[in-house]
């Protein structure tokens, strides 16, 4: 694969792939495809393809293999790694599965929805409640993120709990190897021995084997009822001992449960238009939690009163409130969507994206906590996420009134503080935003090196002339 521009008669092949109006070369409109969320890996491309079938993708795999082009495949590019776009060579082609967004088949009673790459969450959701069935993955970008890039990085959200993350959710899957070779393994099966499980090599891969081009995605069936609470504790301990009275009342309808520090929710409340805080005085933690019922709404309501009851008789839980109406449940989850959002106001911001042992996580708190500080003295901890499965969003904001770009060429010696914290209690640097450009380097230095090998022996069986996403997960 050659490191100098892309030849533009080969660009012209590409081109005539998918047809004109659906190459971008002008460089305005290919600007919005190189530049991630975060704005940590401005990238530069000649060419974005946006092919309308799978054919069209075999085609454009066959020609970059053929002749050593590098292709990195987007969906909706809210990925927070950098993993979905190029890098600054300009030499990579960028693949949008935007077009490719068919529902080809729903089947209530087999509970499953068979979706190409390109469906937004948020249609699929919608897609689900037109015959009566739930699609549980939730995230704040389903509004604009695709089901092809929640399989690449085995997106998580906040019902991971009770259904599990994106790749317990897929029954199967149509990929485009870099070959052209097209793999149908679109079954609806829940039972399947026969011979390795192919679709679980690409979810979570990050584009680095294949395209994925379509999937079979598992429903459920619909809540008669749901109740949302919140909860002031003093503590994470408490939280975490919240959390086992809740799990052991509710069981399976326990579907969410979230913490929430003071310093995340101050920020909601500064920057959001309309927001308001659920309990007055606040607290220095707070616990968002969702019960879902089979029966009906009733139950729903009567579980969680129940379990608030008495965590505030053992005194786990300092004050609650529960939702009086289904506005003011999604004013409460509007609150949890939205402290990523009101961190940006505040400058610069160091991410962790980690998973503990859920019993961990009022030790890693604390201990992260000194770490920062020996970093930073005056930073201030972000901290909030799904502590029901054991994933924190553990960030880090700038010191008030300080210096940004300062402060951000402190990412690298944060991270080590904080990552060092996470591996010495058994946990992951990357729990559900994958691993991209930001965290490949410590996933290599610091992964069992045959755990590595395997990786690398995997990728160069399925993608030998290295043109899939190179540079990013390895």
């Amino acid at each position: 694969m050659g490191a100098g521009p892309i030849d533009p008669t080969l660009l012209d092949r590409f081109e005539a792939i998918v047809g004109p109006a659906h190459a971008v070369r002008l460089e305005a409109e290919i600007a919005p495809y190189v530049h991630e969320l975060r704005g940590l890996y401005p990238g530069r491309s000649p060419l974005v393809l946006k092919p309308g079938s799978v054919e069209e993708v075999s085609r454009i795999l066959a020609l970059a293999t053929e002749t050593g082009t590098a292709v990195v495949p987007q969906g909706g590019n809210t990925g927070l790694v950098g993993g979905q776009v190029p890098h600054g060579a300009g030499n990579e082609i960028v693949v949008s599965l935007s077009r490719l967004n068919r529902v080809r088949a729903i089947d209530p009673l087999s509970n499953t929805v068979t979706v190409e790459a390109g469906v937004v969450l948020e249609t699929l959701h919608q897609v689900a409640d037109a015959v009566d069935r739930l699609f549980p993955l939730s995230l704040a970008s389903q509004g604009s993120c695709q089901i092809g890039g929640n399989l690449s990085s085995n997106a998580g959200g906040t019902a991971v709990l009770a259904y599990g993350n994106t790749r317990e959710l897929c029954l199967g899957v149509e990929v485009v190897l870099p070959t052209g070779e097209v793999l149908d393994d679109l079954r609806k099966l829940k039972k399947d021995n026969t011979g390795y499980d192919l679709k679980n090599l690409f979810v979570g891969a990050e584009g680095t084997l294949g395209i994925i081009t379509a999937a079979v995605m598992k429903l459920f069936p619909r809540p008669k009822g749901r109740q949302v609470g919140w909860v002031g504790v003093k503590s994470p301990e408490d939280a975490l001992a919240l959390f086992g009275l809740a799990s052991e009342r509710a069981g399976n309808n326990l579907t969410a449960f979230e913490l929430i520090g003071k310093l995340p929710l101050d920020f909601v409340m500064q920057y959001t238009p309309g927001a308001v805080a659920p309990l007055q005085p606040e607290w220095p933690w707070n616990v968002l939690v969702e019960i879902s019922s089979g029966r009906s709404s009733e139950d729903a309501t009567n579980l969680m009163g129940e379990i608030l009851t008495s965590g505030l008789e053992q005194g786990i839980a300092g004050d609650a409130v529960i939702a009086a109406s289904l506005a003011q449940a999604d004013a409460f989850w509007a609150l949890r969507e939205n402290l990523s959002d009101a961190q940006r106001p505040e400058g610069g911001s160091i991410k962790h994206d980690i998973s503990v042992p859920v019993a961990s996580i009022p030790t890693f708190i604390a201990r992260a906590a000194e770490a920062v500080t020996s970093v930073s003295p005056q930073a201030r901890v972000v901290c909030f996420g799904h502590m029901g499965d054991g994933n924190l969003h553990y960030n880090v904001s700038q010191p008030a009134g300080g210096d940004k770009e300062a402060f951000l060429g402190l990412y690298r010696a944060m991270n080590k503080a904080v990552h060092d914290i996470v591996h010495e209690l058994g946990g992951s640097i990357s729990a559900e935003h994958g691993i991209g450009q930001l965290k490949r380097d410590e996933l290599l230095a610091t992964a069992p090196s045959v755990a590595t090998d395997l990786m690398r022996r995997i990728k160069a069986n399925f993608d030998p002339a290295g043109i899939m996403n190179p540079g990013k997960l390895l």
